[in-house]
């Protein structure tokens, strides 16, 4: 079968939804199928590219891609979706989030009322007539019933290497990679570190918009002994960094899905996240996988001492982890088999 994925990209950016077609666009070619990644570029403003994008999306016809048809396109972002093929399958990684629960009426650069409306109408439009409708995880099915009135069924997936994961013994520090931008919230942890009476220390990973504000938190707070922010790590880096930690912070806002989740329990480590992550919530359950508390920076302090004064309790929940994700049976063959169905 030759298989279409179509997405779009935000240049130079490399993230979990680039992972997913890349896992995706393998599982194909695997499987014995021909597969291609057709992306375009995306622009977040103003918000005039937007609704150009919309236009170029639409008026893609995937039924003439020079001398080759593709049997199946399967799309993934936003709105890539609004495409044209007869047989389109659309797995939703997310919305346009801007548009619906992360709209901001306050802020004078959101998105027009006019402009909201159309997305949520050409969104639901396009979703109903595709031939199968799926969402990267329970929480992006809610907001598709939410806003959209439509049913997806949830389709996981593993995170990128997961059989390169690996648990060693813990050292005395705190994890939190990710990209750092304020939905990740890493600023609590940084919070919360004022407040930890335990002898560890944080170690913040990734790069993003919000790297000098972090930077200067932790001047502020001279916390230069207790937080590091060591910036973009390797694979093999992060998977080190994974097992020889005591524990894993992830309490981002309402996550579509989180790899970080994953990876923790594959590392056999414990997961600290908030009441309103989101897709954490889906695989983590209190005191079981890990611990779950408000996203305040005095909770998650409290939180890190437990850990950090009850060792053997960590690591019984992270094996609790490990073992839950086992149970899950995550492969990108059932992802495929829903897919092509």
């Amino acid at each position: 079968m030759r298989i279409a994925i179509a997405t779009v990209q935000v240049p130079f950016m490399q993230g979990g939804a680039e992972a997913l077609a890349e896992g995706l666009q393998e599982a194909s070619l695997q499987a014995g199928h021909q597969a291609d990644i057709i992306s375009l570029p995306f622009r977040f403003s103003p918000e005039s590219e937007i609704l150009r994008s919309m236009q170029v999306w639409e008026s893609e016809d995937f039924t003439k891609l020079n001398c080759y048809e593709p049997d199946r396109v399967i799309c993934l972002t936003f709105p890539s979706f609004y495409l044209n093929h007869p047989v389109k399958h659309c797995w939703v990684l997310h919305q346009f989030r801007m548009a619906y629960d992360l709209h901001e009426p306050q802020n004078p650069q959101s998105l027009s009322d006019a402009t909201r409306r159309l997305i949520t109408e050409r969104d639901t439009e396009h979703l109903t007539h595709c031939q199968g409708l799926f969402a990267l995880s329970h929480t992006v099915a809610e907001r598709l019933a939410r806003y959209n009135g439509l049913k997806a069924e949830p389709l996981y997936h593993p995170p990128p290497s997961a059989d390169q994961f690996y648990s060693a013994p813990h050292q005395p520090y705190i994890f939190s990679p990710s990209r750092l931008e304020s939905l990740k919230r890493q600023d609590l942890l940084i919070e919360a570190m004022r407040h930890v009476k335990a002898p560890v220390w944080a170690i913040i990973a990734g790069m993003g918009g919000q790297y000098g504000h972090f930077k200067e938190m932790v001047r502020l707070y001279k916390l230069e002994d207790r937080v590091r922010l060591v910036g973009y790590l390797s694979p093999e880096e992060l998977r080190a960094f994974y097992a020889n930690a005591l524990a894993i912070f992830f309490g981002p806002k309402d996550e579509d899905y989180g790899y970080i989740t994953l990876e923790s329990m594959l590392a056999c480590k414990p997961v600290i996240t908030c009441t309103d992550s989101g897709g954490p919530l889906e695989f983590i359950s209190h005191e079981s996988e890990g611990l779950i508390v408000e996203p305040d920076a005095k909770a998650i302090a409290d939180a890190i001492d437990r850990l950090a004064g009850h060792p053997v309790e960590a690591m019984k929940i992270g094996i609790n982890g490990r073992a839950k994700y086992d149970s899950l049976e995550l492969s990108w063959n059932k992802v495929l088999e829903a897919l092509l169905n």
